[in-house]
C-alpha cells in the first residue's frame, strides 16, 4: 500500500496554527547573515523546555539571532515547512522523529547534512538514516504513565488496556498531529502487526480523548482526568526532580517498548544555511546535550552527560520493538474508522 501522504497532509493544513515567535524578540527575519529561523514544536519552546537555554547559550557562542518559533507538535511542524517549502521562512525543523522521518523524505523539505560530531552519537542505532537526513538529539521509550494515586491495580500488557475496569480510563494523542500518539499507534503495530485494527477496536471503550498534542494530553492526565496516558518512560524523573513525588510510574512490558528518537534537519532552500549547520553541529554538542535531561526530560544522545539522581525513576525497557516507520504511516487513517472520529 503506498504512503497516503494527501490525505496525511490536508488534514494538517488545517490543523496548523500560525506559528509564534516565542524568542529572540519581534517578528521572522530570514533576510540578516546572522540570523537563524528554528521551527520547534511547544514543549520544545516554552519556558520550562530546552529551547530558550538553547538558543541563549547558541546565540552566546555565535553572536547568531535566532527566531524560534512554535507551530504545535512536530508533525505540525512538518505540515508548516510542507506549505512553506516553495518559498521556505525556516532554516531549522525541530522534532522529526523515527516515525516521521520518511513522511518528511518523500516531502522533499530538508537536506541531508552529516554534523562535525556524527560519530560521537552512540550506540548507533540512534542514528536515524545513513544520509543524515535528520540528526538525533534525543530519545526515549514511549510507555503508559500511570497514576498510583487512582487505587486502580495498574495494567500490565498493552491487552491489560482494554479490559473493562480501564473504560474512560486512558489519555492518548493524535497520531496525525502528534509524535506521542503516532508512537502508539507503532508500539501497536509492533505488537499486533496486521491485526493492530483489531487492538484499537478493543481499546476503543477505555480512550477518554485524543488530544491534539502531548502538552494537552499530559496536562488532563496531571490534573486528574484519568489515570494512564502515554508518554515516556522518563516522565516520572519530571515528578522526582521538582515534585518530589513518585506518584507517577512508567509501566514497564515484558512484551517490550518502542522508541522515539527525535531530531533536527536542515531546510532545503534554507535562507541561512551555513548557519542552520552551525546550529545543528551545536546540538551535539556537550553544552548543548546537558541541557536536555531537566529540560526536555529525555536522554541525550550523548554518553559523556552525567544523568540526574532523578532518572532511577525512569526504568527502561526489557525489550525495545522496532517498526518500519513507512507502515505506521500508512496506518493513521485505518484507526480513525476504527474510531469513528
Amino acid at each position: 500500500m503506498k504512503l497516503n501522504l494527501f490525505s496525511f497532509y490536508s488534514f494538517l493544513f488545517f490543523l496548523v496554527v500560525p506559528c509564534a515567535t516565542i524568542s529572540a524578540g519581534g517578528k521572522v527575519d530570514t533576510s540578516k547573515t546572522n540570523s537563524l529561523v528554528v521551527y520547534a514544536y511547544d514543549s520544545f519552546v516554552s519556558e520550562w523546555g530546552p529551547g530558550p537555554e538553547l538558543i541563549r547559550l547558541f546565540t552566546e557562542e555565535t553572536g547568531i539571532n535566532v527566531s524560534l518559533v512554535s507551530c504545535g507538535d512536530a508533525a505540525q511542524v512538518l505540515s508548516r515547512a510542507i506549505l512553506e517549502k516553495n518559498n521556505p521562512r525556516s532554516d531549522v525543523l525541530i522534532g522529526i522523529d523515527n516515525n516521521l522521518i520518511e513522511a518528511a523524505r518523500k516531502a522533499l523539505v530538508l537536506d541531508a547534512y552529516k554534523p562535525k560530531a556524527a560519530d560521537t552519537i552512540v550506540p548507533t542505532n540512534l542514528r536515524l538514516s545513513e544520509d543524515w537526513l535528520l540528526t538525533p538529539y534525543d530519545w526515549s521509550y514511549f510507555a503508559i504513565i500511570f497514576d498510583k494515586a487512582s487505587g486502580l491495580t495498574p495494567p500490565k500488557s498493552l491487552e491489560d488496556l482494554t479490559k473493562p475496569e480501564y473504560a474512560k480510563r486512558l489519555i492518548l494523542m493524535d497520531p496525525r498531529t502528534s509524535t506521542p500518539g503516532l508512537g502508539f499507534l507503532a508500539w501497536t503495530i509492533a505488537i499486533y502487526g496486521n491485526d493492530y485494527l483489531s487492538y484499537w477496536s478493543r481499546l476503543k471503550p477505555s480512550i477518554l480523548t485524543l488530544s491534539p498534542g502531548w502538552d494537552t494530553g499530559y496536562g488532563l492526565f496531571t490534573s486528574g482526568e484519568a489515570p494512564l496516558v502515554i508518554s515516556y518512560t522518563t516522565s516520572p524523573a519530571y515528578h522526582v526532580e521538582y515534585e518530589e513525588t513518585d506518584r507517577y510510574q512508567a509501566l514497564i512490558f515484558q512484551e517490550g517498548h518502542t522508541m522515539q528518537v527525535e531530531g533536527l534537519g536542515l531546510v532545503k532552500g534554507a535562507k541561512n544555511k551555513e548557519n542552520a549547520q552551525l546550529f545543528i553541529d551545536f546540538m551535539l554538542s556537550e553544552k548543548a546535550q546537558s541541557v536536555i535531561p531537566l529540560t526536555q526530560w529525555m536522554y541525550p544522545v550523548s554518553k559523556t552527560v552525567v544523568m540526574p539522581v532523578s532518572y532511577e525513576a525512569a526504568p527502561k525497557a526489557e525489550k525495545t520493538l522496532v517498526v518500519d516507520s513507512e507502515k505506521v504511516s500508512n496506518a493513521i487513517d485505518s484507526i480513525f474508522s476504527v474510531l469513528g472520529k
